[in-house]
């Protein structure tokens, strides 16, 4: 019985630390993957978050929906098209993706936070301009250039509308963004929440993803990386040995910590409580770059 009681004071010994360092930091965490779509890792993750506002913390959630906009799109029977991983989206497809993220999935995770005592507020890109987005497009193998539609790329953050929160709420980021006309853009979460770490000079950003982390030899060794560095991410890059859906989470990463970013972590949303065991424990559980 005591053994049991001396481990519960030595996790709690252990969070200390890292409590007492980062306290008063700006965490801006990237949800999605599982951690997205099974009631217990909801559960677990907003329980997460709740924790880090009551220790003196501030969390800032950024979240996509992709696989709810294409559930939504076959039951509607419109037509899911992909090119160079990027989702075409025309003027209707547009429409329904703000609908999914902004009026589904993001007040679901808000509601969430909300039961465990700490108050959240749901933001999409377009709120306050947040996120200035301008269109984007991809060049095809014969040189052309590809119009997806309404598929934006970042060119500012505005950070006034968090800054007129205050510090009491914590705010919930769909990854959509607006022009200077009123146009709205669907734009990778990855690359919305590594511009509003930049923007808001956060101590840290983590991804929840479905993957334990970074592995080494360029991706191609089965031994996780606890710890890697920006010029480990950009050979990673430049190697082409990465999978198609890290490729945007790695992008994120660098441009994070070029941007001055303390730290980025790429950790597993599959396991329970993953936020607070990458940031609380000496060893982590994904691969911290820095």
């Amino acid at each position: 019985m005591i053994d049991k009681y001396r481990k519960r004071v030595e996790i709690l010994l252990e969070a200390l630390p890292y409590i007492r360092e980062f306290s008063g930091s700006t965490l801006v965490i990237k949800y999605g993957g599982s951690a997205m779509t099974s009631a217990e890792l909801k559960e677990d993750f907003a329980t997460d978050i709740a924790l880090l506002k009551y220790v003196g913390m501030h969390p800032v959630i950024v979240h996509g929906g992709g696989p709810d906009i294409s559930s939504y799109m076959e039951r509607l029977g419109m037509e899911v098209n992909f090119v160079q991983g990027l989702r075409v989206t025309d003027p209707q497809t547009m429409e329904l993706a703000k609908m999914v993220l902004v009026g589904k999935v993001n007040k679901e995770v808000v509601s969430l936070i909300n039961t465990h005592g700490v108050p959240a507020v749901g933001l999409g890109g377009d709120d306050g301009k947040l996120v200035l987005a301008a269109k984007r497009t991809v060049t095809g193998d014969d040189g052309s250039e590809i119009d997806l539609g309404r598929v934006g790329r970042i060119v500012g953050i505005n950070t006034d509308v968090l800054d007129a929160l205050g510090g009491e709420f914590i705010p919930v980021v769909a990854s959509v963004g607006t022009d200077e006309e009123g146009n709205s853009y669907n734009i990778n979460a990855d690359e919305v929440a590594a511009g509003l770490a930049v923007a808001l000079k956060a101590e840290k950003i983590i991804f929840l993803t479905d993957v334990e982390g970074l592995y080494g030899d360029m991706g191609r060794s089965e031994t996780l990386m606890s710890q890697c560095s920006l010029d480990c991410v950009r050979e990673m890059l430049a190697g082409g040995d990465i999978s198609r859906g890290m490729i945007p989470k790695l992008e994120a990463v660098a441009k994070a910590i070029e941007g001055g970013v303390g730290s980025a972590h790429i950790i597993d949303g599959r396991v329970p409580h993953a936020v607070l065991l990458e940031i609380f424990t000496r060893e982590g559980i994904g691969t911290k770059i820095d």
